[in-house]
């Protein structure tokens, strides 16, 4: 599958004090930890599930920050932004739509998995699926640690 057990054993145990922990946003319970230094990214990528189209958003560590840094995605449409807040930018990167330019950070980012289509975690040039690691529908929040 796109879990890479070994490196997520090895954060796991020896605890990861500084990274990136995926758990359970009601309960607490840590279904993962990674290694992520300040000023490294990481992405998250999912179906729309109104478009269906790809979106992947990626985020930047600054301390114990999550700071978006792009949002990426395929097409307009429902549920997808078509104006943009002041600050924000838009470009075209070949068939991608991107906006950049984010100024808030976040102390925890809070999804709900996939049922559909699965979230996938890319974290130091791993690939996660988020529906095998938490479950289909887990309440997860993101946070530094």
């Amino acid at each position: 599958m796109f879990i890479a057990h070994c490196s997520l054993l090895i954060c796991l145990a020896a605890g990861c004090a500084n990274g990136l922990v995926v758990k359970d946003a009601e309960t607490g319970r840590v279904y993962g930890k990674w290694a992520l230094k300040e000023g490294e990214t990481f992405s998250i990528e999912f179906v729309h599930s109104v478009n269906q189209s790809p979106v992947r958003d990626t985020f930047v560590r600054e301390g114990r920050l999550i700071k978006p840094v792009e949002a990426r995605y395929y097409s307009f449409g429902a549920g997808m932004p078509s104006s943009l807040s002041e600050g924000l930018h838009l470009r075209r990167e070949g068939e991608a739509i991107l906006v950049t330019g984010f100024e808030t950070s976040f102390k925890e980012l809070n999804y709900i998995v996939g049922t559909v289509s699965d979230h996938l975690l890319y974290i130091n040039n791993e690939k996660i699926g988020l529906r095998h690691l938490c479950g289909r529908n887990a309440h997860i929040s993101f946070i530094i640690q």
